[in-house]
């Protein structure tokens, strides 16, 4: 088998850019991430971490420059047709509907891809949520939701899936959980870009970084480089 350092690259990301209207927000943002990694992207607050995710799933007004998922260019197409290619997207609002239960909260998003989870095989990752089947989404606690919405993504068959800020806000006990599910997932065959303020959860369960500065990609490391000195640079970049 393949190494993921051996293979190509599941997404290649070059000289993207983006806008809200007139506000031109990424500045040509290179990265790659291959095949059964765990990428994250860090930065301090409106560095473009969401945008760039956005961007990816064509989802901003305004974009262009090359987004390569699986060997195929995706930039022109639109987000219904990106993720039928085996994508998917956990939004940092979550974006669960209150007003529908758990199990209905589930079933909604339609299967882009064979080999989605089984609810029984999200149960197992999420034991809380087979417990609140029929809670209403808007009754969750702010954790549950987090564990509803990435539950979400995984019954689609995507297997390239992009979390935003999955820990913020949650209680240690809980991020925990999260990053127990990020590991499972990763051992299952998923690649996953991760976008996290948190960097201490991030380095449990990432392979490499890129930390973003105004819109473009200041430095890109892996695991083997977070020597004390390059720790001390890296807090100093993002500001913690």
């Amino acid at each position: 088998m393949a190494t993921a350092e051996a293979a190509a690259p599941t997404l290649v990301v070059s000289g993207l850019q983006a806008w809200y209207g007139e506000s031109h927000v990424l500045h040509g943002v290179d990265f790659e991430v291959r095949p059964g990694e765990v990428v994250t992207l860090l930065g301090r607050n409106g560095a473009g971490k969401t945008t760039t995710l956005k961007a990816i799933m064509g989802i901003v007004g305004k974009r262009s420059g090359s987004v390569v998922f699986a060997g195929r260019e995706t930039v022109g197409l639109s987000s219904d047709r990106i993720a039928r290619l085996g994508m998917a997207i956990c939004p940092e609002e979550r974006a669960i509907f209150a007003s529908l239960s758990v199990r209905e909260n589930l079933l909604l998003p339609p299967r882009v891809a064979p080999g989605g989870l089984t609810l029984e095989r999200i149960f197992a990752l999420f034991p809380n949520l087979a417990e609140r089947l029929a809670s209403g989404g808007g009754k969750l606690s702010g954790g549950e939701q987090q564990m509803l919405a990435i539950a979400r993504i995984l019954r689609t068959g995507a297997r390239f899936l992009m979390l935003d800020e999955p820990t913020e806000g949650l209680a240690p006990v809980i991020i925990r959980q999260i990053g127990q599910t990020i590991a499972e997932l990763k051992r299952e065959g998923f690649t996953i870009l991760l976008v996290e303020q948190n960097f201490r959860f991030a380095a449990t369960v990432s392979d490499r970084y890129y930390v973003m500065e105004h819109g473009r990609i200041g430095i890109g490391f892996g695991n083997s480089d977070l020597d004390a000195n390059n720790m001390e640079k890296l807090h100093v970049r993002l500001g913690v």
